[in-house]
């Protein structure tokens, strides 16, 4: 039964007919666990709290950064340099003390994915990297508990409903991740600050549709949000019965090392990878990463920002090699020669003709440049070393001044 206190909180929703009171008790009797208390996370969880879903688990473990405030509800400029957990909870039990808030400031892995999904009747998947994206599908596939996806790039968002009985699951649309560092992260491609406000709500109202029993929820559809033209658009998708973990003869019965599965998969024609560096612009919206595997090889030689100050002050002769957007050279720029990673194998004879020059090459966080110091070592490059961390170390550690993004 609904208390005095919760009639009145929750009266606008006791006058839908199609909700009423036992709508909103079915919704005080449920569970979520939402992966991830960030950009998606937050206008999720403020809506799902308000909503009055009886207990709500959050699993995140980072803290809160500046670059976090144009998009992340949850926090404000007090909250720079504070666990994301402790002030969404304080946040989310303002906004709503009659549920119960359920923290867990940990990583999301294999060892302990199947436990803590398995306690919960859905899960709201708020996570921008491969590994975790495919390890809490799997666990929701294994556990039979719905996953209600979101996922957003600069402008475009998708959103579909994955793991329910019958529907497919993620791996039905994307049976193997792109190569790794081959899609920019958000931090590096950038995202439109409203739009993860706009699916992680669209998230909200699929939990609250599916465990309130109300409506069509978004089952063996994928909703497409393009943010600059308002338009959207419903695609069909369907369970793929050869899929390795949802099919009708599975591959997957237990969780695997997802690190490992996104930066190392062997694919049909390892030659092709030799010819030419994936381009981070020509991918799908909902694929952003930034994974800390590399691509081609791990036998990639790294040095550190000590050393490049080293280099730079010595006179010694080398190339720096920056392999970032040009958007990204405006937020932070140290020098170095500056070529986009996918104009690289068109403009190489340009840029390096010498095959015996030193080379370093730079990003924001190491993973394309060890990407790209891979590449050049195929094609016969003998000098070529990566920055290892990229510009964020050397904001960290050289020079301040710099800015992170």
């Amino acid at each position: 039964m609904l208390t005095f206190d919760e009639k009145t909180r929750y009266s606008r929703h006791l006058l839908l007919p199609e909700f009423g009171e036992n709508g909103q008790r079915r919704l005080k009797e449920s569970s979520v666990l939402v992966v991830g208390a960030g950009g998606l996370g937050s206008g999720a969880l403020m809506y799902m709290a308000a909503a009055g879903i009886g207990r709500i688990g959050i699993v995140e473990f980072d803290t809160v950064d500046a670059s976090n405030l144009h998009r992340q509800i949850l926090y404000g400029t007090d909250d720079v340099g504070a666990s994301k957990l402790s002030v969404a909870s304080r946040r989310l039990r303002d906004i709503n003390p009659l549920i119960d808030i359920e923290l867990y400031e940990e990583r999301l892995t294999s060892e302990n994915a199947l436990d803590l999904i398995s306690d919960y009747d859905i899960v709201a998947d708020g996570t921008d990297n491969f590994a975790t994206r495919y390890l809490v599908n799997d666990a929701c596939v294994l556990t039979c508990t719905p996953n209600v996806f979101a996922s957003i790039f600069r402008f475009d968002g998708q959103l579909a409903v994955f793991g329910a009985e019958d529907g497919p699951c993620y791996r039905c649309l994307f049976p193997q991740p792109p190569p790794a560092g081959s899609v920019p992260s958000c931090a590096e491609g950038g995202v439109l600050g409203v739009l993860p406000g706009i699916l992680g709500t669209l998230q909200a109202t699929e939990v609250i549709k599916m465990l309130a029993g109300l409506g069509e929820p978004l089952i063996g559809k994928m909703l497409l949000i393009d943010a600059l033209t308002m338009h959207f658009q419903t695609l069909r998708i369907s369970r793929d019965v050869e899929c390795a973990v949802c099919g009708e003869r599975p591959t997957i019965d237990k969780l695997i090392d997802y690190e490992s599965f996104c930066s190392g998969i062997e694919r049909s024609d390892p030659a092709d990878r030799s010819q030419s560096l994936p381009d981070p612009l020509d991918s799908s919206p909902q694929t952003s990463t930034e994974s800390n595997n590399l691509l081609f090889s791990p036998q990639v030689s790294l040095i550190d920002v000590h050393q490049l100050k080293e280099m730079r002050e010595s006179g010694e002769d080398f190339l720096l090699l920056d392999v970032r957007q040009p958007e990204e050279l405006s937020v932070a720029d140290i020098g170095g020669v500056s070529v986009p990673m996918n104009e690289l194998p068109e403009r190489l004879d340009e840029v390096a003709p010498d095959k015996k020059q030193k080379i370093v090459v730079m990003c924001r966080s190491g993973v394309r440049s060890a990407n790209v110091a891979a590449w050049l070592g195929k094609q016969d490059y003998e000098n070529v070393h990566s920055l290892d961390g990229g510009i964020l170390a050397w904001s960290q550690h050289i020079d301040s001044t710099i800015a992170v993004y």
